[in-house]
């Protein structure tokens, strides 16, 4: 599986910042999250997720940054994984800041919030823990979340901010929800709450050619009929299986422009 962009900036930030720490020790009070030091040091909420407190401790969320950041980079796109992954990350930070009054460091808000995405997405697709046992993505991310929430409560802290892992799953549950939701999902019909894959069209691989631009303005800009807006359905089917070949990047403005005008849509509906 080969690295996506924003995916490769987020590993060599973590990865940078890891090693000035093993420089300069002192980075680490400076940028971790100080939930009483707050209106003094803001910036904590962003930097702490960037910062770790050892190899081991880097290396775990790193993994889940790539296993599972990187299909969802494909399917969003860079700008929308990366405000997604912040969201999470913060997320975390607003849960410490309330339950938990102790420093936090780590990418685990974030790393949490993006194993609940990848489960909403792909809820079957198998997850080998340690290498060896298939668990489906479902039912690791509710194992997690019922212990973090267990061991939260319980007050057990042993040194894992679990109040930053509910944040980031909390923060992004609600991402995903709201429809604050990359382009490239909006074509799920009503009623569909939880994201789904990206589908095949009902007439196999079709991808969305030149010539069927100036139909997709026209469909923008005109009332639509109930066949209408059938046939706007199955070409945002189209769309989005183009996109899941060849990237979100490959739209032309035309296909852009149809998948904004069905977000608005929904969003108004």
């Amino acid at each position: 599986m080969g690295i996506t962009p924003m995916v490769k900036r987020l590993l060599l930030a973590n990865l940078g910042i890891f090693l000035v720490t093993l420089v300069w020790s002192p980075a680490v009070d400076l940028l971790a999250l100080h939930p009483p030091r707050l209106l003094t040091r803001p910036w904590g909420v962003v930097t702490y997720m960037f910062v770790h407190a050892g190899l081991w401790h880097l290396a775990i969320n790193m993994l889940v940054l790539y296993f599972f950041g990187t299909p969802l980079e494909q399917r969003w796109g860079s700008r929308e994984f990366l405000r997604f992954y912040l969201v999470a990350g913060l997320g975390g930070a607003v849960l410490s800041i309330v339950f938990m009054p102790a420093s936090v460091i780590g990418a685990s808000g974030a790393a949490y919030g993006l194993m609940l995405a990848f489960a909403m997405n792909w809820p079957n697709a198998p997850i080998h823990v340690y290498g060896i046992f298939p668990v489906k993505a479902k039912w690791l991310v509710a194992f997690l979340f019922v212990v973090s929430l267990l061991e939260g409560i319980s007050g057990s802290n042993g040194g894992i901010a679990h109040f930053a892992h509910l944040g980031g799953i909390v923060a992004a549950l609600l991402y995903l929800k709201m429809d604050w939701r990359p382009a490239a999902l909006v074509g799920r019909r009503p009623g569909t709450r939880v994201p789904r894959p990206v589908s095949r069209g009902r007439k196999g691989k079709v991808s969305v050619s030149a010539r069927k631009e100036p139909a997709a303005r026209e469909r923008t800009s005109s009332p639509r009929t109930e066949d209408d807006e059938r046939s706007m359905l199955d070409e945002v089917d189209r769309v989005l299986d183009k996109i899941s070949e060849q990237g979100i990047a490959s739209l032309t403005s035309a296909e852009r422009e149809l998948l904004d005008e069905v977000s608005r849509r929904r969003r108004s509906n």
